[in-house]
Formats: C-alpha cells, structure tokens, sequence
C-alpha cells in the first residue's frame, strides 16, 4: 500500500526511482510521480495509471551527475486518484513524499491556510510541505525545522523531503510505517519502504524504528534519538521477477513446494520439532492462545485453532485483527498473543500487538519480513522464509503460515505433553510428505484452465468444507473475490440449511471441499442437499462424487493436512485460472493493497 523510494548519486536519477517504483507495483497503487533535484533545481513528474505513464511523461527528460531524488507509488486514502492528489507534493521551493495517514491534517490544514497558505490536492499529505516550510522561515536550521514539522503530525508516516534550501540532502523520518535506508561502496544512498527496490543496488540496509528522524546527504548521515544500525542485504533480484511465468502470483504458485523445505528446514527434525527462536520456558504460566490476524493471514489463524486444540489441547480463540483493536477485549496474563502477517506492517494487527504487549501477555509473531515492525515488536518470531511475495493475492504466504502454526501446535503438544511421542512421530512423518503433495498437486492445473470457462458468469459461489476445510473454504472465496472480482462466500457446509441454501439455483456455482479422511459423509451429504436445489456443484476430492457436474481429482491420503495443501492449490490455480480468462491484472487486483498499512 502506497510505495517510496529515494536516491543521492551520480547515476541517471529518473531511472533509478522509477526502476525502484516497479519493484514496489505489488504493493497497489493508482498514481505515480517522481521530483529530482540538481543544482537546486527541482524537476516533478506525475501520472494517473500504470508506471508506464510516468515513463512515457519523462522519455525525453534525463539527468548526469550529482544530485538527489524521491519517488512514490500512492494509493488513495484522502483524495481522488489524481495527479493532483499523487505524489510528490510541492510546496514554493520543497517536494515530499508519505506513506500512512497524517490524523490531525485538517487542523494542520485549517491553521496553514489562515495564515495564507494554498493547497492544491486533497490529501493530507501536503500539509507535511507547507508546515516544514513554515518551520523553515522561523528556523534557519533545516533539520530542526523539520523535526519541529514531524513533532506536529499525528498518525502513521514514513516521510522523505528535498528543499531547494539544502540542494544535496534528504530529510527523512519514520513512525509506523516501514522505511529502509541503504547503501554500497559506491557512496550511493537508497530509500525505499522495503526491501525489494534494494536487492542488486545496495550492500547493506538500516531498518529504521519508530520515531527516527534524520537527513543524509552524498558524505554525511545523521538520525535521531539513536544511530542507525546497518546489516547486509541478503537476496537475488532474480527472486522478484517473473522467472518465464505468466504471471508473479503463477510463480509464487509454483515455488510453493521448493519455500515448504524451506519452511521446515532445521525445524522437522526425523522425529522432532524444532525451534531454535523459542525458548523452552517461554511457555511457562500459558494456558490459553489467542490467535489475531487480517485476511488470509485470518484464514491461516481460524486453520490452526483446529490444530492447536487437537492437537495441542489448549483453549483458542481467534480475532480479526480490526475487530479485535475497538472490542475492549479481555486479555489475561496466562494467554500466549500469536498475530499473523505476512508483511509485518498490516497496521490492525500491528496496534493489536502492541495492546497485547501493554498488558503485559507473551506474544509471538509468525511473519514473512525479517525486521518488519511486528518482527521488531514481538516477544519472538517464527519467520515463514516464503521469500518475496510480489502477487497481492497471498499464495506461498498463506500455505507458509499454515505449515509454521501445524509445526507449533506439535512443538507445544510436545511441551504440554498433551500427545505421545509415537503419535507425535507419525504427525511429523506425515508433515516430510508437504512438499511433494504441493509439487504433485500442480498436475491438475490443465483442469483447472479448462473448467475455468464455464464458471465467469452466474450469480456467485460458494467455496464449503467442514473443520479445516471451512477457513480453506474461507481462503478459496478470497482468492476468486480478490483477482476475479466475481462475488465468492465460503461457508461452513453444515450451514447452508441454516439460510444460505435459499440461494441455490443453476447459476450459483458450489466448490465443494471433501476430504477423504475428514467428515467425508456429512459434507456429502450437505452436496446432496445443495445439488437437489439445482446448484452447480464442483467437487475437489480424491473421489468421484455421482451428483457433481464437475469435478477435480485429488490424490488419496491419509492424513487430513495433507489433503488441505493439494486442495489449497487448486483452489489458487482456479481463481488464478478464471481471472485470466476473464482479462484480469492477476497481480495487482483492483483497489487492493500488497501492504495495508493503514487501518
């Protein structure tokens, strides 16, 4: 949600920003712009759409030598998708660029203009330009008026400036959104809002904490309160491109199998779970898990509270991350507070975490993004190594996050003694079978963009399952409302009596999730009762199903886990399948956000 970039080099400058944009698109966006500066003059470039109508606007414009640039992907929160409303935004001799939302900008905005000053968009990030510029006339040092500036806004910002006055500098500052700086032997200095737009270009990063206010310019660095702490940059660019696929989300896709190893490598031992990031007392005074999350991330939460309580026999209860924040909610010192992101910036779960760390309970984060804020927060992390998701419909993320919580519900059944080491060992064999049942699962994707015609119109569908097959039930919905845009419910099966059913006609498009080694018999059953009433019935299973118009056959297994990540994947190859025929943009989906950084 929203992107940032920033330079200071000798390199053309407009292909630097504009390169880093790119690999920032994943995120959503609906505008885009650029400001370079050079010898004190400052260049801006807006445009409306896609990051090829910026490249089209500023073909003819190039820069050599020194100079310094910042650069931004928006997506609307205050204003209409605009150029007015995109960044950067000027001010009579400054540009700014903002991810997050500036709370208290109407009364910022409302002082700013008694006092004479006009405002062109409607957004509130603009009142950041005028406001440091009316620090700069009170103030002859720039970085005091700047802090002055920051000091005054209330909300969530990751702030990069350039003014006239200081024609090699880079004012920077950072409260609840990601910012990274970073750099190489060359002497050049990067800004971007994650890691991606660095990979190839800078040797190390710094991952600046909440409330770091600084400026850089090409020979010098200064931040407050405290230094800025700088790590080598681990990765490929390799990883972020499309690597012959279609399309990044067929990739991530397809990468599944190869991230599970990753996933459970040193952590499924042949008889053991492992984790070395928790400690063995840290589930000392535990009785109870609350898991919170957004999304899919949700989806994986309500998965594991299954699996927690059959397996590890411990109390859940799961909470959507923007519900749980306004609810009063009851929180107990003998309750473990595990939150679920893939980005580590989903700004609900992040305030849901630090209400769970105010009252003093142990929190755990299961998280995609090394040193993301819910990773620098958390009591300690289990991180998924799903590697960069550049598809803004969750893939290997999801399937990650589930693999790490089964793994901890053994780890702390283990603990609680709650299972025999026979049952826990066959759990775990069960468990080393993952990574082939997701590489053999993608052998039904022929299907899938074949039946894929005869599901773009009708009136909706419902995905059901019963157990861990409702919350996948859950996902599938997600995954075809996100990228088709075509209305999608998932449903416990057991509850379509209960009122959905009156829907049921031939044009109502039913997947239906049934699994062999779970309920089989009841979701039939629940089939039957849909099937009388005329609904379109598609049925994933290892078994032929005599009722269903279509079907997609999955291999038999015996474990019911097994069969939740070969059914998973069909589901993601068929709404991926359906959007494509349907001429979708698979990867940047209408008005979404990689990144919901903002409530």
């Amino acid at each position: 949600m929203c992107g940032i970039v920033g330079y200071i080099g000798e390199r053309e400058i407009k292909n630097r920003l504009v390169d880093g944009l790119r690999e920032l698109e994943y995120r959503g966006y609906d505008s885009a712009g650029i400001a370079v500066m050079q010898n004190g003059r400052i260049d801006s470039f807006k445009a409306v759409g896609k990051l090829s109508n910026l490249e089209e606007k500023t073909k003819e414009y190039s820069t050599e030598g020194l100079g310094v640039g910042i650069g931004h992907t928006r997506w609307a929160t205050h204003g209409k998708p605009t150029e007015l409303n995109a960044h950067p935004h000027m001010g009579e001799y400054s540009y700014v660029v903002h991810n997050g939302i500036i709370e208290n900008y109407r009364e910022i905005k409302e002082k700013l203009e008694s006092e004479g000053v006009t405002f062109l968009s409607q957004t509130d990030t603009e009142v950041i330009v005028h406001l440091f510029e009316a620090e700069a006339e009170k103030e002859e040092d720039l970085f005091k008026a700047f802090k002055a500036t920051i000091e005054q806004l209330d909300g969530a910002y990751a702030v990069l400036l350039v003014t006239q006055k200081a024609p090699d500098t880079i004012f920077f500052a950072r409260k609840g959104s990601p910012m990274i700086l970073g750099r190489n032997r060359k002497g050049e200095i990067f800004f971007a809002s994650s890691d991606a737009p660095l990979i190839g270009e800078a040797d190390e990063v710094a991952y600046m904490e909440d409330g770091t206010v600084g400026y850089v310019t090409p020979k010098s660095l200064y931040t407050e309160p405290q230094e800025l702490l700088f790590v080598p940059l681990a990765g490929d660019k390799m990883t972020a491109q499309k690597g012959g696929y279609r399309f990044f989300m067929e990739k991530e896709i397809y990468e599944q199998y190869d991230v599970m190893s990753d996933t459970m490598i040193g952590r499924v031992l042949d008889n053991d779970i492992y984790f070395e990031e928790i400690d063995e007392k840290f589930l000392e005074g535990v009785s109870r898990i609350k898991l919170c999350a957004c999304g899919t991330s949700y989806h994986a939460a309500l998965t594991s509270s299954y699996l927690f309580e059959r397996i590890s026999k411990i109390p859940v209860n799961v909470e959507i991350a923007s519900e749980f924040r306004y609810k009063d909610p009851l929180l107990t010192d003998d309750t473990l507070f595990i939150v679920i992101s893939q980005s580590g910036e989903t700004a609900d779960t992040l305030e849901a975490l630090k209400m769970a760390k105010d009252a003093g309970l142990k929190t755990l984060a299961i998280c995609n993004v090394d040193n993301s804020s819910i990773v620098r927060l958390a009591d300690t992390t289990l991180l998924t190594r799903a590697g960069i998701e550049k598809g803004v419909a969750s893939t290997k993320a999801f399937a990650t996050q589930v693999m790490v919580l089964w793994m901890l519900s053994l780890f702390f059944a283990k603990q609680r003694k709650s299972m025999d080491e026979s049952a826990i060992k066959e759990e775990i064999r069960f468990m080393h079978y993952v990574p082939k049942v997701l590489q053999k699962s993608l052998e039904v994707h022929e299907k899938c963009k074949r039946l894929s015609k005869r599901y773009l119109h009708g009136h909706g569908f419902f995905f059901i399952g019963r157990d861990i097959f409702f919350p996948l039930a859950l996902e599938g919905a997600l995954k075809l409302k996100e990228i088709s845009y075509l209305h999608a419910e998932g449903y416990p099966a057991g509850e379509m009596k209960h009122g959905p059913i009156a829907l049921a006609d031939a044009e109502l498009f039913t997947i239906a999730l049934m699994p062999k080694t779970l309920l089989y018999d009841k979701t039939k059953s629940n089939v039957e009762e849909l099937s009388a009433r005329d609904s379109t019935i598609l049925s994933i299973s290892p078994d032929l199903f005599d009722l269903a118009d279509d079907f997609i056959l999955t291999h038999p297994h015996n474990h019911p886990m097994l069969e939740f990540f070969e059914m998973m994947v069909v589901e993601q190859l068929l709404a991926m399948e359906i959007a494509i025929r349907l001429g979708n943009d698979v990867d940047m989906p209408r008005n979404l956000a990689k990144s919901v950084t903002v409530e």
